[in-house]
This record gives structure tokens, C-alpha cells and sequence, in this order.
């Protein structure tokens, strides 16, 4: 199969048979084999009897059924465990993302050898609420991820090769950050494309401003697991040790000055009284439990057995 296109979606109804018929003319023009995985995150409206009208009447359309929301980046999780296409497109359902962009984006993955080609939407139909905080955040994820040469990083017209869904896993919210867990996985080329970004058709955006504080804690964790995720012990015993020297220091001032003290005939002298034992007592618990961290952070897997483990209600193959 030449192409499988994942639709994360959650409340679009509206746009869902015009999204079908867009993809559909474009694979036919350019006479690709291809499947659609429509993945239902929990909607509340008429979402899940659309695609299951389009699934019957279109057999290259599949859906899964999430029973609640999850969001979107499970809803990706398993879509890339379904999907079979030798070049994986991944789109939003809410029109804003052109469909006439995936035969380029696929020539680049096949063609130019690109693991990963990321969409970059260089002309935005977005209010300043939301440009400017995406521009401050992508600057800010170049910076950390080292991928210098992307704009958009959380633009959801992606195009990847099938080895790369199949060995990066996207959890949490961290669907953000998809060019550095592949990255991280040892697919580093990566390339991009603007793309056309149309004004939203039906509909209002399911994503408020929370969702940049959070793809700022994300940015963090992602950064910590990569440098730090396999040798916690690196970073915990780097601080703990550092805790101890100076409670060490500390405590021998402590140790001098009431040596120094009874030297002087001054022998009712409290070492209570001195700021240098607070601080060496405070270093020294500190250093214990950071210590006590890494050991803990080296025995317990970072990788949770029930992290990606999802209530699918339905699946249409």
C-alpha cells in the first residue's frame, strides 16, 4: 500500500465528508493505493455514524473508536499502530490542512529520502492570540531538540516513512514533538514544507491557551528522558554529591569554629548557634534524597506497562 492518511478528530462531523472526498480525489488522480484511519476521540456530536456511513459505502476508510477522550496524541498512537501504507500521512479534520499537499510530501519521503518531512503553514489564518505564542514555543523547541531547520513543529500535515510510526511512541501530549522522538529513535533526516493553511471551514478550535504552558512542561520532561531517561543516577548523583560537599564544607566550619571556641576558653559555645550547621544538616538530608532519587529513577522503567493502553469501543477494518 503506497499511502495511509491518520485523521485524529474529535467533534467533526461537518467537515468529515468533504475532508473523504478531498483525500479520495487527490489518491485517485495520482492513482496511489491508500487507507484512511479515522480515529474518533471521544466525540460527543454525530462524528462516529459519519465515518461508519463512509466506512461502508468506501472500503479504503477504517476508524477507531476511542469509549472517551483521550486527546490527540494517543488518538495518533493508534493510528500509526494501524496503519500499513509504506508512507504514513498524518492530517487534521477540520479542513485547515490542504489534502493536494500529499503527493508532494510523499515524492519527498520516497524520492528525496526523507525519514520525516514536518508541514510548516507559513501564512497563517490564526488570530495573534495564537501565532505569537507558536512562534515563541517553536524557537524554543529548535533550541532544545537541536532540529534546526523546522519552523512548525505542532503543524499536523506530517509525512513519515512506515519505520519511523512504527518505532517512536507518542504518549501524553507529546504528539508536539514528533520531530525529536524521531530524532531521538535515530531518524534524523528530517526535512519541510510550507504548506497552504486554510481559515477553519465548520466549527471553532478544540485547543486553548493551556495547551502552550503544557507543551512548555512537555518540552522540559521530553528534553530530561532523552538526555537523562536510561541514566537518572547522572543527574541525581551529580546534585546529591554536590549537596554533600557543601554540607561537608559546612560542617567542618562548624567543627572549626568550635574548635577555635574552646581554644579561647569560650567552651559554652552551641554549634546550634552557628548558620553553618542549619546548612550542613539541610545539605545533607537534600544530598540523601537525591541520591535515594536516582536509585529509584535507575530500578522503576520509565516505560509504564499501561501507558498506551486505551478503551477502543469500535474498529472498522
Amino acid at each position: 500500500m503506497d499511502i495511509s492518511v491518520v485523521v485524529p478528530l474529535y467533534n467533526e462531523e461537518e467537515s468529515l465528508p468533504e475532508l473523504h472526498a478531498w483525500i479520495k480525489r487527490v489518491m485517485e488522480a495520482n492513482k496511489f493505493s491508500y487507507e484512511i484511519i479515522f480515529v474518533n476521540d471521544g466525540s460527543t456530536d454525530r462524528s462516529w455514524q459519519v465515518i461508519e456511513e463512509l466506512g461502508s459505502k468506501n472500503p479504503e476508510v477504517k476508524g477507531i473508536k476511542f469509549r472517551r477522550n483521550y486527546g490527540k496524541s494517543p488518538a495518533l498512537f493508534c493510528g500509526f499502530e494501524k496503519a500499513q501504507g509504506d508512507v504514513v500521512i498524518t492530517m487534521d479534520a477540520d479542513l485547515q490542512d490542504s489534502p493536494d499537499e500529499i503527493p508532494e510530501l510523499r515524492r519527498m519521503i520516497v524520492e528525496d529520502g526523507y525519514d520525516l518531512v514536518s508541514g510548516y503553514k507559513k501564512k497563517r489564518y490564526d488570530p495573534l492570540s495564537k501565532t505569537i505564542p507558536t512562534k515563541l514555543f517553536n524557537a524554543t523547541a529548535r533550541k532544545v531538540s537541536g532540529i534546526k531547520n523546522l519552523h512548525d513543529f505542532n503543524c499536523g500535515l506530517k509525512a513519515y516513512k512506515k519505520d519511523v510510526v512504527k518505532h517512536i511512541e507518542v504518549y501524553g501530549e507529546m504528539h508536539r514533538y514528533i520531530p525529536y522522538l524521531a530524532k531521538n529513535a535515530g531518524f534524523d533526516k528530517i526535512g519541510e514544507k510550507v504548506v497552504h493553511h486554510q481559515a477553519r471551514k465548520y466549527g471553532k478550535t478544540k485547543f486553548g491557551l493551556n495547551r502552550f504552558v503544557n507543551g512548555y512542561l512537555d518540552l522540559l520532561s521530553l528534553w530530561f528522558l532523552s538526555s537523562y531517561g536510561v541514566k537518572p543516577m547522572h543527574v541525581f548523583g551529580f546534585l546529591g554529591t554536590l549537596m554533600f560537599i557543601i554540607g561537608f564544607i559546612a560542617a567542618f566550619c562548624v567543627g572549626l569554629f568550635k574548635l577555635i571556641a574552646m581554644w579561647t576558653g569560650d567552651s559554652y559555645t552551641l554549634v546550634t548557634n552557628s548558620p553553618y550547621f542549619y546548612i550542613s544538616l539541610t545539605m545533607m538530608i537534600l544530598g540523601t534524597q537525591l541520591f535515594v532519587a536516582g536509585f529509584l529513577g535507575e530500578l522503576i522503567s520509565r516505560n509504564s506497562p499501561e501507558r498506551n493502553k486505551y478503551e477502543i469501543e469500535k474498529i472498522i477494518d
